[in-house]
């Protein structure tokens, strides 16, 4: 049974008395490649961690079609955490979690570390492995648990452009699986080659979403085009919801 739509309802979250995201509503269908871009400090990974179940929202509501939704997501960190063992055993570890058998666990783990191209290093100690390689493992552990939905926070931070290249590849072959990928970026040129569809995220509003061809050549919000235009965005200090 699938877990989507995923509905944002008036979606809201305040810390130490500041709003960080305010009124936000979405529905994400099953299908697309959705890229949620926005100036640094616009709420965008705050978004993915209140979608994710992290973080309870002040008011409003993150609601999934399915009544397992915990199970049937996963999530991939700017930084991932790796465990102090193998990069097989970390990919296996999260399949214990799952109650997958040791024989079964092998093999999916097996499995996708070869379709990561980390076959070489299964026994390598994770945490000794070069930044990139550590964010391919985290790309397997999670690919190895069949999301329905995979949530990912600017995966390709601080990579050279080759390994940029390697990620985006695993992006589109675990969409291409029938995961439906929602992610931050702040890399323009990265939101180009991935997106089906865009979130515009301004100080915890969204001010603009729809088909990303649409939103790149022809924005709505003049906050959207002088982003996409590369000017700065701290100087506004409010904004309005044009969506």
């Amino acid at each position: 049974m699938t877990i989507l739509p995923l509905t944002l309802d008036a979606l809201s979250f305040q810390a130490g008395g500041k709003k960080l995201l305010s009124n936000l509503s979405h529905r994400f269908e099953a299908g697309p490649k959705t890229i949620i871009l926005g100036p640094n400090g616009a709420g965008k990974s705050l978004l993915l961690r209140l979608c994710h179940g992290l973080l309870k929202p002040t008011s409003g509501t993150v609601s999934w079609h399915g009544s397992d939704a915990a199970r049937h997501q996963a999530m991939v960190f700017q930084r991932p955490v790796m465990l102090r063992r193998s990069a097989l055993a970390n990919v296996e570890y999260a399949l214990s979690l799952r109650g997958l058998d040791r024989h079964a666990r092998r093999a999916r783990a097996e499995e996708v570390l070869h379709r990561t191209g980390l076959a070489h290093l299964a026994h390598a100690p994770a945490r000794q492995m070069s930044f990139g390689e550590q964010q391919k493992l985290a790309l397997a552990r999670a690919w190895a648990l069949a999301p329905q939905v995979l949530f990912l926070d600017e995966p390709t931070a601080s990579l050279d452009p080759s390994a940029s290249h390697a990620i985006e590849e695993l992006i589109a072959a675990i969409h291409q699986g029938g995961t439906r990928i929602i992610m931050t970026t702040h890399d323009l040129a990265q939101a180009h080659r991935l997106a089906d569809e865009v979130l515009f995220i301004h100080r915890g509003e969204l001010l603009e979403c729809g088909d990303a061809k649409t939103f790149f050549k022809r924005p709505r919000s003049p906050l959207a085009q002088a982003f996409l235009e590369g000017q700065l965005l701290w100087w506004n200090d409010t904004s309005t919801n044009e969506t």
